[in-house]
């Protein structure tokens, strides 16, 4: 599970990379600053994913339900994709979402992802 959540990860972190690059070269956007902000938030969720992958490889219970609302953003994406006749494309994002998916609920995981962080008191 975790090994899927870091390659997405990674494949997002790339996206972002790219995005990045074909923006430096100066190809042509309808709003440099919305282009901006779009990287920006393509390199956020990519270290959010990252942070996810390394707390969910600790047991940390959180992490189930922020790697699920990772995964729906992924549908809601690749089914469109799919759809709008970039096929290879499309099955890439979806085809490692439903398998997180069908993942998340295994009983396994959801033993092994049970910690709750410390006990200490907050004052």
């Amino acid at each position: 599970m975790t090994l899927v959540v870091a390659v997405e990860a990674t494949a997002l972190l790339l996206a972002a990379c790219w995005y990045g690059y074909q923006l430096a070269i100066g190809s042509p956007v309808l709003s440099f600053w919305g282009a901006v902000f779009t990287l920006g938030l393509l390199l956020a969720f990519s270290a959010w994913l990252y942070a996810v992958g390394v707390y969910l490889y600790r047991g940390y219970r959180w992490t189930r339900a922020a790697a699920l609302v990772a995964q729906l953003f992924v549908l809601t994406i690749g089914l469109p994709t799919l759809s709008g006749g970039l096929v290879l494309v499309g099955l890439a994002m979806l085809l490692p979402a439903v398998a997180a998916i069908v993942l998340l609920f295994h009983s396994t995981v959801i033993s092994y992802a049970s910690r709750t962080g410390r006990s200490t008191p907050a004052l």
